[in-house]
């Protein structure tokens, strides 16, 4: 669909170069009958311009694609109405660009409230102290936890105050086949937040989902088109299961942070432990099972509501492949995982891409 619209927005833009010429007699066109002045053939070369411009950025993937393509498409239209018989079905072109410029712009507005409260953060959320996690600092951690920030090389680095995660996603609700998203992640841990912004296609059209949990409230907001809210959910119960989110994305992803005060431990056995998280009050419970090299292998919490159906169920999030990453020994393939009454489900599958911690 990429190269089809570039196609669309080049192809246009050239043929305002046959005003142009018409205008300074440059060539004989006959498909143009009626007569154009110089000066309104220079606006057909500005329109060619401005278009070209605009299929460029586009395929740069530049976010400012669309500058140059509107006041392209008020000029281009302004000298089609002029030529109307000539060139009225180039009106055809100008509302597809204005269609999708106007949805590309939807979209972008809707990223930026993702952009915004990461800024935020930045500048209010941002203050834990990032000095060297030593081994004093994990004494009082569960065996297996200990063993598993060793093995991750958390132990002997900065703590975390932050981090910037990508995913390739593949999401499905129940009975449903899988989609493909990308998605970008902050999340601040002075006091927990997490901001999950994700990107896909549905019904051949642009969706966009973002996650918010900021101050222990949560916030789910999907929208077709940037702009057609498709899920709107917030509330209590909302809050409660990004709590349990938020704190798996500590342990699976931010090990050197199971040091934080709010997380009460119980060992269980040689490779499992028992963790309650407190965060504004409000309080869930997970199990972490290691394997024998002192890896997380799954993370398993009852506190956790499906919220299609608004019933708890367990939820578990099975993950493989490790590897180092940005100096982090950690997995590469994760799945979000419901246990309903009739077995497993596998909602969600997560390639890690990179992760960051301490963003600037």
């Amino acid at each position: 669909m990429k190269f089809i619209f570039a196609s669309i927005l080049a192809i246009h833009g050239l043929i305002h170069f046959m005003g142009f010429a018409k205008a300074y007699q440059f060539a004989e066109l006959k498909q143009l009958v009626l007569p154009i002045s110089k000066p309104v053939g220079m606006l057909w070369m500005l329109a060619a311009l401005l278009f070209l411009a605009a299929v460029i950025l586009y395929l740069l993937n530049s976010e400012c694609w669309w500058m140059p393509a509107l006041p392209g498409i008020f000029i281009s239209q302004a000298v089609i109405i002029i030529s109307w018989q000539d060139a009225r079905f180039g009106t055809i072109a100008n509302v597809i660009i204005v269609a999708v410029a106007l949805i590309f712009i939807s979209v972008l507005h809707f990223e930026n409230t993702f952009r915004r409260d990461i800024s935020d953060n930045r500048l209010t959320n941002n203050s834990l102290s990032t000095d060297i996690l030593t081994a004093a600092d994990i004494r009082e951690l569960p065996g297996p936890v200990k063993r598993y920030l060793q093995h991750t090389g958390a132990v002997n680095k900065p703590k975390v105050k932050n981090m910037q995660v990508v995913f390739d996603v593949q999401m499905r609700g129940k009975g449903k086949e899988f989609a493909t998203y990308t998605s970008e992640q902050f999340n601040f841990f002075d006091d927990p937040a997490r901001l999950f912004f994700m990107k896909g296609k549905m019904f051949g059209l642009p969706v966009s989902g973002y996650h918010r949990f900021v101050k222990g409230t949560a916030t789910m907001d999907i929208r077709l088109l940037g702009g057609i809210k498709v899920v709107n959910l917030s509330g209590e119960v909302l809050n409660k299961t990004e709590t349990v989110t938020l704190f798996n994305d500590m342990c699976l992803m931010a090990p050197a942070t199971l040091i934080d005060k709010r997380i009460k431990w119980e060992e269980i056995d040689s490779n499992s432990a028992r963790a309650v998280f407190t965060n504004h009050g409000v309080s869930v419970a997970a199990t972490l099972f290691f394997n024998n090299k002192g890896q997380l292998v799954d993370f398993e919490s009852n506190d956790r509501t499906e919220v299609t159906e608004m019933k708890q169920y367990k939820f578990t999030t099975p993950v493989s492949g490790y590897r180092e990453l940005n100096g982090t020994n950690i997995w590469t393939n994760g799945e979000a995982v419901w246990e309903y009454p009739d077995g497993k489900f596998t909602y969600g599958k997560f390639t890690l891409k990179e992760i960051r911690y301490n963003c600037n």
